[in-house]
């Protein structure tokens, strides 16, 4: 019995999708069907319930899985040992973020560490807060990026920066000669949000609350590109992370107004599924993301 075999099953009951195993191990999802089944030939007893509602180990599957799982984290430490004394940093990072990240902090450390690391492969995939994690937990990445962190007995959180909070609108708004406003100065306006299921719009929500402050929002968005772009054409003000518009403001297609009080930020963390055993490369690339923003 082959460690990538043991592997593709596991990524199978950690996921409970014969199409994120495939992915994961970039193989077709008949070749983890034809694993599967070679696993039940050599151990002569069936491990997966073959049910169309719902994915399901039988007992001897969840105890092969329980001890594949501790063999492959002892050859993964091993390989991770071997390579340390060796000195050798390569191979493949996989990588979930949610989109702000990825667009606007992400790039100069990234840049900066295939630089410095040029054989190591990473690969980035941009996606929303709740599948960060869920992509995280089944394996299917080896590191999330998301802002305001969810603690999670099975995620080890990683804190990297804070960025401030700063409001935006159009250059021509009656607001964006201020160079800071209070809160207070918002009741009433029209607010460009996003969606209710971003960490960022229930941070905002809460702060606007706290504050009394009641706002008319007009659009919601799932990213931050959309908001940007509907902030630039007046349709309203809002509330974002000041790392995501260095260029509009720089080009002056938006203005930023800092808010008064302070104490408004968007922590940013790193996600890792706990006990993963991480490669040279992997330790690395952390480093890079926790120090200081890299020079262009």
């Amino acid at each position: 019995m082959q460690i990538e075999s043991m592997k593709m099953f596991c990524d199978l009951a950690e996921t409970e999708s014969f199409t994120k195993a495939a992915q994961i191990n970039d193989v077709t999802q008949s070749a983890v069907s034809q694993q599967v089944g070679s696993l039940e030939k050599q151990f002569k007893t069936i491990l997966i319930e073959r049910s169309k509602k719902k994915f399901r180990l039988t007992r001897e599957g969840e105890v092969l899985y329980e001890y594949s799982k501790q063999m492959i984290q002892t050859f993964e430490a091993l390989q991770s040992k071997l390579q340390e004394i060796k000195n050798v940093i390569s191979g493949t990072i996989r990588i979930a973020t949610i989109y702000s990240i990825g667009l606007h902090d992400l790039p100069p450390y990234l840049k900066h560490f295939l630089k410095t690391y040029p054989t190591v492969n990473v690969h980035v995939e941009y996606r929303r807060a709740n599948q960060v994690y869920e992509d995280v937990l089944g394996n299917v990445v080896d590191i999330g990026l998301v802002a305001y962190p969810t603690r999670d007995s099975k995620i080890e959180l990683l804190p990297l920066r804070k960025d401030n909070l700063v409001m935006i609108c159009n250059p021509q708004h009656a607001l964006a000669k201020n160079k800071s406003i209070g809160l207070d100065k918002l009741n009433g306006i029209n607010f460009i949000g996003f969606e209710p299921d971003i960490p960022t719009r229930k941070a905002v929500d809460k702060i606007l609350k706290e504050h009394s402050v009641h706002i008319h929002n007009v659009m919601e968005f799932d990213n931050i590109e959309t908001v940007k772009r509907a902030v630039e054409i007046d349709a309203g003000i809002s509330i974002v992370p000041k790392a995501t518009v260095t260029q509009e403001v720089k080009n002056k297609t938006l203005a930023m107004v800092n808010i008064e009080g302070g104490g408004f930020y968007r922590p940013l963390a790193a996600i890792i599924k706990k006990n993963k055993v991480l490669s040279p490369a992997m330790k690395k690339f952390l480093e890079v993301l926790k120090g200081p923003q890299p020079e262009e």
